[in-house]
């Protein structure tokens, strides 16, 4: 017999609708049945009355790197070249089991912060095993690079048997999805054999674009780091286009189904032209403030009509799963840029990592939102301390908030910072391995 429960909280917010005070969620397996004020909730089945709290909906991550969880802090003050040039080094220290210890991780973080669904990238299977492995919902894209058009073939090859043996395992919570990384690392005929794939496999895309100066660069004049990198192994550097978004659009990825991460160089054109096609957009503030990146559009972005969600990216460019606070850093960032009467409010803000995730994703008619027939993908939150009377403003107001509950279909994952299935193991690994890095870190900076 499916369990039928009564969520009651001082305060429901479905996102599509005003929040609900003394308010009721009643889930029955799986899915949400109710939604509503608690005096007319119907009766029957396990009452939780969760007190003095906002009942969300479960929080979406649209771009993650969890595999990259145990970098966190390893990498500041790099340039952007540097940082990933680095990067590469020092993940190659690390084995299939340190990679799925700092994914584990990563996702227990989530959890902790009410995130519910991951849009995870990344060149193996450690994220896609570990959010089976906790009962998270999520696509993970396997992540594919190659600069060198001469090797597209090849590369396209080993991504159509990665994405075959993924698929194979795939479950309703965890689907399978691509990811050509970036202009600097894949060449134009790769990005075209990876849209071939996609559309014939009817698999979400994902592509990190239009995220730095040095980007750009390499796009529309050939030059700069990236390209001299790219020239010191014999690869051309040829001019691609005006901006690194025309490189994915000639590839026939900007469709919809895809996911644009970043997009902080966008102008009116590519922002017409992402809404009109549907495109989603997973916007990372904390990660572009991280590099220096700038201000992304979001609001132009917001007005044209796009799909836009939010990412925390990877913990090498973060400090750490809070998507709330990403949601506090998109609307603070937007006052540096906007006049202060034309800014994202509270409310925008929280429904960028939520119902905003979801439709980035694609996903928003099962999750984003608390509305009957959805997920029960829920997130618990206490009320502040204080005199706030706003809800979404009472969600932003401080800073690194951790859910009390966190719940995914139905299944409750994390109560009072306790993460259910997560393997001590896989804690005690991660911690090992972030103390490896810091000694191969350190190694580096005497060589």
């Amino acid at each position: 017999m499916t369990a039928r429960v009564r969520w009651h909280a001082r305060w429901v917010v479905p996102v599509v609708s005003p929040p609900i005070e003394d308010g009721t969620v009643i889930t029955e397996g799986e899915l949400i049945v109710w939604v509503g004020e608690r005096k007319h909730a119907p009766a029957g089945g396990r009452d939780e009355a969760l007190g003095d709290a906002i009942l969300t909906p479960g929080l979406v991550n649209a771009h993650t790197h969890l595999d990259l969880t145990v970098l966190g802090g390893l990498l500041n003050g790099l340039s952007f070249f540097e940082w990933i040039r680095t990067l590469t080094r020092a993940v190659a220290t690390l084995d299939d089991a340190d990679l799925l210890a700092s994914a584990s991780v990563g996702i227990a973080e989530g959890l902790q912060h009410g995130v519910t669904t991951f849009a995870d990238t990344a060149p193996n299977a450690a994220a896609f095993d570990a959010m089976r492995a906790l009962g998270v919902r999520g696509i993970c894209y396997r992540e594919v690079f190659g600069p060198d058009p001469q090797d597209a073939a090849k590369h396209l090859a080993l991504l159509a048997d990665h994405v075959a043996v993924m698929r194979q395992r795939a479950t309703d919570l965890v689907r399978v999805g691509v990811s050509p990384h970036a202009p600097y690392s894949v060449s134009d005929a790769l990005y075209e054999a990876v849209a071939g794939l996609a559309l014939r496999e009817r698999l979400p895309v994902a592509v990190h674009i239009a995220e730095s100066e040095d980007e750009s660069t390499l796009v529309a004049r050939g030059e700069g780091d990236f390209a001299r990198f790219l020239q010191g192994r014999g690869i051309a550097t040829p001019v691609r286009g005006t901006e690194p978004f025309d490189v994915v659009d000639r590839a026939g990825l900007v469709r919809r189904g895809t996911l644009l991460i970043h997009a902080v160089n966008v102008g009116n054109r590519v922002i017409d032209r992402i809404a009109t096609t549907g495109c989603g957009v997973a916007h990372c503030p904390g990660s572009n403030a991280f590099f220096g990146h700038g201000v992304a559009p979001l609001l132009e972005l917001l007005r044209a009509g796009a799909k836009v969600g939010l990412g925390s990216d990877s913990m090498a460019s973060n400090e750490g799963m809070d998507l709330l606070e990403e949601a506090r850093a998109a609307a603070l960032a937007q006052h540096l840029v906007s006049a202060r009467d034309d800014a994202v409010t509270a409310q925008q803000a929280f429904r960028l990592a939520t119902l905003g995730g979801a439709e980035a994703l694609g996903l928003d008619e099962e999750i984003g939102s608390l509305e009957e027939g959805k997920q029960a993908d829920l997130s618990v939150f206490a009320w502040p301390a204080g005199p706030r009377t706003d809800v979404y403003d009472a969600l932003l107001s401080r800073p690194h908030a951790r859910s009390l509950r966190t719940i995914v279909a139905g299944r409750e994952l994390m109560r009072d910072g306790v993460v259910a299935g997560l393997d001590p193991a896989h804690a005690a690994r991660a911690a090992d391995a972030a103390r490896r890095l810091q000694r191969w870190r350190e190694s580096q900076a005497q060589v």
